[in-house]
This record gives C-alpha cells, structure tokens and sequence, in this order.
C-alpha cells in the first residue's frame, strides 16, 4: 500500500514537497497536478477509450461464455470437466505470446489501431474463463427445475432462459466484474493495437512517463482516473467478487 498511497499523496503535494528530504508529510495540498492533467490530456477520450474497451469484450465474453458453462455443466459426456479446465488454461497462457499473431491479423483485417482489435482479443482470453467460471455455477444447481420444466413443455432454450439463467445471477455479475476489471487494467494488448484515437488510460499513463513536461504529480493525478473507477466498482459489488471467488473453485 505505501507505493499507492505515496502516489495519491504525490498528486495533491506542490512540486517543492514531492522529494523533499526529510520527506514532508505535512503540506498545503493542491490541485495543479490536476489542472495540468486536463491540459496535457483529454481524459474524457481516455475513459471512454477505458470504458467500451471494458464493458465491450465483458458484454462478447459473457454472450459466449455462459452458454459454453452450461453446456459443459449439463454434458454428460465423460471429459466435459477437462474441457472446462482447458479454458481455465487458455486464461492463463501468457499474453506475450499471442500478442503478435493477434497484431498481424488485425493488421491484415484493418482493425489495428481501433477499439475493436483489443476488444476481441481481451474476450477470446475473457471468453474463456467466463466459460469455466459459469461451468462451476451451473454445477452446483441441481438439475430438478430444469427437468420439471422440460417436463411442462419447455424447450431446452426455454429450460436454460428461464430456469437456470435466473438462479445464477450472481455468477454472472461476477463473471462481468472480473472482466471488466482484467480489460480496464490491460496494458500491453492495448498498447500494441491501439493509436492515440483509441488508446485507455492505462496506456496513456505510460506516455504520462518519462515525457520532460510531464511532472510526477501530473501522473499521480491521472492515476487517479484509472484506478478510482475501478476500485468504487470493485468496493461496491464486493459480495459478488467473493461468490465467484468460492464458487469458481471447483
């Protein structure tokens, strides 16, 4: 927590109070550093660029995934667990090193550079654990609504829409949480395929950087943008997080 806490600090000190030494822990607080942020950037863009980039593959990966966890869960065949795992494993490949087969079919599609390359790529990783997260919901339920209600003449469709889907509401708000929250904080997929019309805050932070007129409390400050959204969402659908927490390990 110091490192955050040291940044939050940093945006609010006067650039005389920032490496002073003994480091001042008292000091006139103030909002240049933000000033400054709203001339160098057009935070606005950035969030928006954060904002369709997250809820955009959350919305894709949840229209994929979850149908995917309960075909697996109501499968009968015998390697339907081990299908499931293996999109837990397909979450956990390095993105690294699929970073430069996705930059050169977004190249060769014409989407490189816009919202659309990363959001694609974020759900083919997101997909996959939405499908193994949602498997482990569908799991728990039993089986006697849906088979009560395909006894009354509900279709298979029927049975999934307006059985199961409802009583796992929790998963799937979690599901999106975790989504959201892996997309927002992404910042070598979208650094490699987006331009400076598209790129979120996380990106932006790094040009922040390391650029001569851009001070630490400059970045402090619009560290605050990328990491305040996240964090009220985060603190406010707790509860959630920690049912897909338990509930996902299976």
């Amino acid at each position: 927590m110091i490192p955050v806490m040291w940044l939050v600090a940093t945006a609010y000190k006067p650039p005389k109070d920032m490496f002073s030494s003994p480091p001042a822990f008292l000091f006139e607080p103030t909002l240049l550093n933000f000033r400054r942020v709203f001339e160098v950037f057009d935070v606005w863009q950035l969030l928006k660029s954060s904002l369709v980039i997250s809820i955009g593959s959350a919305v894709l990966s949840l229209l994929l995934g979850v149908p995917a966890g309960y075909a697996l869960a109501r499968s009968r065949w015998r390697y339907a667990i081990g299908v499931a795992y293996l999109f837990l494993a397909v979450r956990t490949v390095p993105i690294i090193a699929t970073l430069l087969p996705f930059y050169l079919m977004m190249r060769d599609i014409g989407l490189l550079g816009t919202w659309w390359a990363v959001i694609l790529i974020n759900t083919t990783l997101n997909c996959a654990f939405v499908t193994w997260m949602m498997f482990s919901y569908f799991r728990s339920l039993p089986k006697d609504m849906e088979e009560a209600a395909l006894t009354d003449g509900c279709t298979l469709w029927g049975a999934f829409w307006r059985v199961a889907l409802p009583t796992v509401t929790p998963g799937i708000i979690a599901s999106a949480l975790f989504c959201v929250m892996f997309s927002w904080n992404d910042f070598l997929v979208a650094m490699f395929l987006t331009n400076s019309d598209s790129k979120p805050l996380s990106v932006a932070l790094l040009a922040a950087f390391g650029t001569k007129d851009i001070t630490w409390g400059t970045l402090g400050a619009l560290a605050h943008f990328s990491t305040v959204p996240i964090m009220l969402m985060a603190l406010f659908l707790n509860r959630y997080f920690v049912q897909g927490l338990t509930k996902g390990v299976h």
